[in-house]
């Protein structure tokens, strides 16, 4: 099979960092913010990533299935977590270091929490609200309360970071990524 070919669309209003490693076919949407360290892997198929998402150091996103990898919006990936989830919803959270296995589908405010790892033996798709944690990948769900007050935080942790990444790092801009449509990259 040969490799993808680079191609990176990435929004106008997204700010990506520089130092981000990123190969393949990748969409990255308005309002993301991707960190510097940061490594997005389209391998086999394309990743497309939606509005608003945190996608902060040391974070892997590796898709190695031909399908399309669909990130939703409002997600935040955690200092070195990896993840390789064909499918993920809105509103999710990967903690630190947390792995999550291509097995796995997560749909919307799921949390994968510190140092857990994910690797369901068959396909699954974890329900809405469901929470998965420790060395043995225990489970809850979440009853949804104090989700308005979580997503106020996240909005201003954006706001902050739109902000900040810019003074102390470069960004990817259009001629960085070869890209010469008006409005493709940069911040």
């Amino acid at each position: 099979m040969p490799p993808i070919k680079d191609r990176f669309i990435i929004s106008s209003k997204a700010v990506v960092c520089q130092d981000v490693d990123l190969k393949g076919d990748i969409t990255i949407g308005p309002g993301t913010i991707v960190h510097p360290k940061a490594t997005i892997f389209a391998i086999a198929g394309p990743i497309v990533i939606g509005a608003d998402c945190i996608i902060e150091e040391s974070v892997i996103l590796v898709n190695r299935k031909k399908d399309t990898m669909r990130i939703g919006d409002e997600n935040l990936f955690e200092i070195g977590c990896r993840v390789e989830a064909p499918s993920i919803g809105n509103c999710n959270t990967i903690s630190t270091r947390a792995r999550v296995h291509h097995t796995a589908r997560l749909t919307n405010y799921c949390v994968i929490g510190p140092g857990t790892l994910l690797v369901p033996e068959e396909d699954e798709t974890l329900e809405e609200y469901t929470v998965v944690y420790g060395a043995g990948a225990e489970r809850r769900t979440w009853s949804g309360r104090g989700k308005v007050q979580e997503a106020d935080l996240r909005n201003k942790h954006l706001e902050y970071l739109r902000e900040m990444l810019p003074k102390f790092n470069r960004l990817r801009t259009t001629a960085d990524i070869g890209m010469s449509s008006p409005g493709v990259a940069g911040r």
